[in-house]
């Protein structure tokens, strides 16, 4: 399966940016030796930042194809995304099945599997609500997304996360886009037709594990759950992430769920 792809894309979630991977490439390049990795920003973050999230998955999928298609990289792709950027894989699979050869998506959370309060985890409504509409500091704002996503990263995490905010800042209005984005997004009710591997976060105080024990059980695909990391999971063990991918190819489509 792994020989067939042209490269990797990788998609991050709310707000985040193609540079919030951090080592994680360079750990998913060492264990998936020869992988292409191409980390796409969506519209409004990182280096897009001034454009205007979209407020629907599906145009989301769109963009990513056009940025593909502006740098001559061809599919077929494996796609590797958490949370919004796993809906935008989920989707992209759905509708162009001939681009997909592999799906690994990552603490996410879609219609019409998982309950609203499981996707977002009550706790976090108040902050994330304060964030969007009446902003904060960026030190203030990059502090509470690390404590809401991330169990294991230490503060060195920080200073380099307000660095990217200081570069690309992300505007309230597209966060809150792209927060309804997420929010309105339906699944596939049958799994797309590339082979789908599920990580989860058994600690993840963001998005309930329920949610992607739920896709997992409805598309009828393989689960993994890591027991600590938080919903960050490429911040908090991107050498597990990295590793689940390559047995999880190695063994071909296999269904078991651990």
């Amino acid at each position: 399966m792994n020989s067939d792809l042209h490269a990797w894309i990788f998609l991050r979630g709310l707000t985040r940016e193609r540079r919030h991977w951090g080592g994680f490439i360079g750990q998913f390049q060492h264990a998936l030796s020869g992988s292409r990795v191409v980390a796409l920003d969506l519209p409004g973050n990182g280096r897009l930042y001034q454009q205007c999230s979209p407020v629907r998955v599906q145009d989301l999928v769109a963009h990513c194809r056009a940025q593909l298609a502006l740098r001559g990289i061809e599919p077929p792709y494996g796609l590797l995304a958490m949370s919004l950027g796993a809906m935008v894989a989920a989707a992209w699979a759905d509708a162009h099945p001939q681009e997909v050869a592999a799906n690994v998506l990552i603490n996410t959370s879609m219609r019409p599997f998982s309950a609203f309060y499981q996707r977002l985890r009550p706790p976090n409504y108040g902050a994330l609500l304060r964030l969007a509409m009446l902003g904060a500091a960026p030190e203030v704002w990059e502090r509470t997304v690390l404590r809401m996503t991330s169990n294991l990263a230490t503060d060195a995490v920080l200073p380099r996360w307000l660095a990217l905010r200081q570069q690309c800042p992300v505007s309230r209005a597209n966060a809150l886009r792209q927060l309804i984005a997420a929010a309105r997004f339906r699944a596939p009710a049958v799994k797309p037709l590339a082979p789908t591997l599920v990580l989860a976060s058994e600690q993840d105080h963001l998005v309930s594990v329920e949610c992607s024990r739920a896709l997992a059980r409805h598309w009828q695909c393989p689960l993994h759950v890591h027991a600590s990391a938080g919903h960050d999971l490429p911040l908090d063990d991107g050498h597990w992430v990295a590793d689940q991918v390559r047995e999880w190819l190695m063994a071909g489509s296999s269904s078991s769920v651990t």
